[in-house]
C-alpha cells in the first residue's frame, strides 16, 4: 500500500505542472474570453455592463456565409494535405534508416523562415503575369467546360454551396492572387508538414510484409495501400487530420495577404472587430463560434477513433473466441 501511495504522489508531482499550465494559459483564458461575449460594448472600446447584446449583434446575414466558407476552405485544405501527405509518409518510411531522419528534417527546412516571410514570397510567385496565373487560368477553362456538361440541378448545388460559378471564365477578373485559390493553395503549402509528420510516425511502425504478401495473393498496388497501409496508418490519419484542420480554421495571416475582400474568414472577422472597431466582446463571441467548430470535429474524430478501436477489439475477442472452440473441438 506504501509503494502504491508513492507512486500515486509521485504521478501528481510529475503531472502537476502541465495541469498549472494549461489552467493559466488555456482555461483561464478561455473563461474570460466567454465571460467577455455576455457583456457589451462601450463607445471609448472597454467592456460594458453584463447583456446579451453581443450575441443578439451576431445575428447578421453575413456570419452563416463566413463561417460555412471558413469550415468548407478548412476541410477543402485538410483533404489535399491528407491526400498528398499519405504518398510522402510512404515513401519516406520506405527509405533505408540513414536516410528517413535526413529527408524528414528536409521537410522542416521551411520553418526556419519566418511564416510572413514565406507567404510574402507566394504573393510574388502568385503575380498577375506569372505563370502560376496561365496554369490557374488554363484549369479555370478546364472546369468552366466540365460545369457545362453537368446536369441543372447540380450547376446550382454547386453554385448553391460555392463550389462553382454561374458565369464564364473572364482572364481580366480571374486572378489567383486575392482569390480562394491563393489561399486554399498557400495553406496547403503551410500545413502539409504537419500532415506528413504524424503519418510518417505511424508508417515508420508499420509491418510493411503486409504489403508483400497482399501481392503475393494477387492484390494490385494501389488495393493494398487502400485496404492494407492505410488502415494500419489509422491513428496518424486522425491526427494529421487535426493538426492541419485546427490551424486552417483560425487561420488568418494567409487569407489577409492574400485572400483580398473575396476570402474574408472569421480569423480575420475577429481581428476587425478586435482592433479596427475596438469592440472586444463581438470579437470574444466569434472567438467562441470558432472554437465551437474546432471542438466539434475534434469530438467527432476521438469519438470515431474510440469507435474503432472498440470495434476492433471485439473483433479481436470473437476471432480469440473462436479459436479456442475450434481448438477445444478439436
Amino acid at each position: 500500500m506504501r509503494d502504491v501511495s508513492k507512486s500515486g504522489k509521485a504521478e501528481w508531482l510529475v503531472t502537476m505542472p502541465s495541469f498549472l499550465w494549461l489552467a493559466v494559459f488555456f482555461a483561464v483564458p478561455a473563461v474570460i474570453v466567454l465571460a467577455f461575449t455576455f457583456h457589451g460594448h462601450t463607445a471609448n472600446g472597454g467592456v460594458g455592463d453584463w447583456s446579451l447584446s453581443t450575441w443578439r449583434e451576431l445575428v447578421d446575414p453575413d456570419y452563416p456565409t463566413i463561417v460555412w466558407k471558413t469550415i468548407r476552405i478548412s476541410v477543402e485544405v485538410t483533404f489535399w494535405c491528407i491526400l498528398l501527405s499519405l504518398p510522402c509518409a510512404y515513401a519516406i518510411a520506405r527509405l533505408p534508416k540513414r536516410w528517413r531522419a535526413l529527408v524528414a528534417g528536409a521537410m522542416m527546412l521551411p520553418f526556419w523562415t519566418s511564416f510572413v516571410v514565406r507567404v510574402f514570397a507566394w504573393k510574388t510567385l502568385l503575380h498577375p503575369n506569372g505563370w502560376l496565373q496561365a496554369c490557374y487560368l488554363t484549369w479555370l477553362r478546364v472546369c468552366d467546360w466540365a460545369f457545362d456538361w453537368l446536369p441543372a440541378f447540380l450547376q446550382k448545388f454547386l453554385v448553391w454551396a460555392g463550389l462553382a460559378s454561374a458565369g464564364h471564365v473572364d482572364p481580366a477578373m480571374s486572378t489567383i492572387l486575392d482569390s480562394e485559390a491563393a489561399v486554399v493553395l498557400v495553406s496547403v503549402y503551410s500545413f502539409l508538414p504537419f500532415a506528413i509528420m504524424p503519418l510518417y510516425t505511424a508508417a515508420e511502425k508499420f509491418d510493411f510484409s503486409l504489403l508483400e504478401a497482399a501481392r503475393d495473393l494477387g492484390a494490385k498496388n494501389f488495393y493494398a495501400f487502400r485496404r492494407i497501409f492505410m488502415p494500419g496508418v489509422r491513428q496518424g490519419i486522425v491526427s494529421a487530420v487535426l493538426m492541419v484542420f485546427i490551424p486552417a480554421i483560425g487561420s488568418y495571416v494567409i487569407p489577409q495577404m492574400l485572400g483580398g475582400t473575396e476570402c474574408v474568414l472569421i480569423g480575420n472577422k475577429i481581428f476587425m472587430r478586435a482592433m479596427q472597431n475596438r469592440n472586444i466582446p463581438h470579437a470574444s463571441a466569434l472567438a467562441t463560434l470558432m472554437a465551437v467548430s474546432v471542438l466539434v470535429p475534434m469530438g467527432v474524430a476521438m469519438w470515431w477513433k474510440h469507435r474503432q478501436e472498440m470495434r476492433d477489439r471485439r473483433r479481436l475477442d470473437v476471432r480469440t473466441a473462436q479459436l479456442m472452440t475450434g481448438g477445444e473441438g478439436q
